[in-house]
């Protein structure tokens, strides 16, 4: 084998980013439907993208989103902590497992939208409504998971600090939600996409504000362009969520081995 042939095989391949790539094989399918079809329910991703730097330059979705990024940090805040303390507590104890369990997965499985009209009676047409709807489709799923990562630790882990003479309390902040976090912060992904869908959910259907009053005028008009503008900010709103997740879940479960992660 020559020199230069040698050298060639030696030399590292580069990775393709598959991310960048997908998105771009899907904006060139996305412009190419939209032009054949000529539907005005489904335009070309550039009619899209001119729509939405329309809504920006004339500052109509700033204000609007504003408003709705102060929904979806209030409804997952309440969220999470109803969530990670319910959770641990059902994890924890078989006695409020055994209690709380069936209205957990009742309500984790019915159509969380149709509590909407029970929150309009009781908080009125306002912020409290909504924050209510981001609750419901957000609260469960990490209830369920955090309680299935407390049961899941290995048990000689809290036999063994049992032993060394840990206190309960000492047992579950040292031992169980370390070892359970990688879990628990699984289920708080899940739980902060569910809630952008309940933000947008309980702006259209309860309170007319927010990105879901744009697209529920939008709508109104037949403006499809609109629409799918305004769906590009909520799917935007949804990556930077779960991006903020994922920074903090590296932080906190920066110890676990990367085998473990399922890498």
């Amino acid at each position: 084998m020559s020199a230069p042939a040698a050298a060639r095989r030696r030399l590292p391949r580069r990775r393709v980013p598959a991310g960048p790539i997908s998105l771009l094989a899907g904006a060139i399918v996305w412009e190419l439907i939209g032009h054949l079809a000529g539907a005005s329910f489904f335009p070309p991703l550039s009619t899209v993208i001119g729509r939405l730097a329309g809504m920006v330059t004339s500052g109509e979705i700033f204000a609007s989103l504003a408003d709705s990024l102060l929904n979806l940090v209030l409804g997952f805040a309440v969220s999470l902590a109803g969530g990670l303390l319910v959770g641990v507590a059902m994890g924890r104890f078989r006695k409020v497992e055994a209690a709380l369990g069936v209205y957990v997965y009742a309500l984790l499985t019915a159509p969380s939208l149709v509590f909407a009209p029970i929150f309009f009676s009781l908080l009125g047409e306002g912020r409290g409504s909504i924050v209510a709807v981001v609750v419901m489709y957000a609260m469960f799923v990490m209830i369920i998971n955090t309680a299935s990562a407390i049961q899941s630790v290995p048990g000689h882990l809290v036999e063994m600090a049992r032993s060394y003479g840990a206190s309960e309390t000492q047992i579950l902040l040292r031992v169980m939600l370390p070892a359970a976090a990688p879990m628990i912060m699984a289920g708080v992904r899940l739980g902060v996409g569910r809630a952008v869908t309940g933000m947008i959910n309980g702006e259209m259907f309860i309170a007319v504000v927010g990105l879901g009053r744009i697209v529920t005028q939008a709508g109104g008009r037949f403006d499809g362009a609109g629409v799918l503008a305004i769906l590009l900010v909520i799917i935007a709103v949804a990556l930077g969520a779960v991006a903020l997740v994922q920074a903090v879940d590296r932080k906190i479960t920066g110890w676990v081995p990367q085998t473990s992660r399922g890498h």
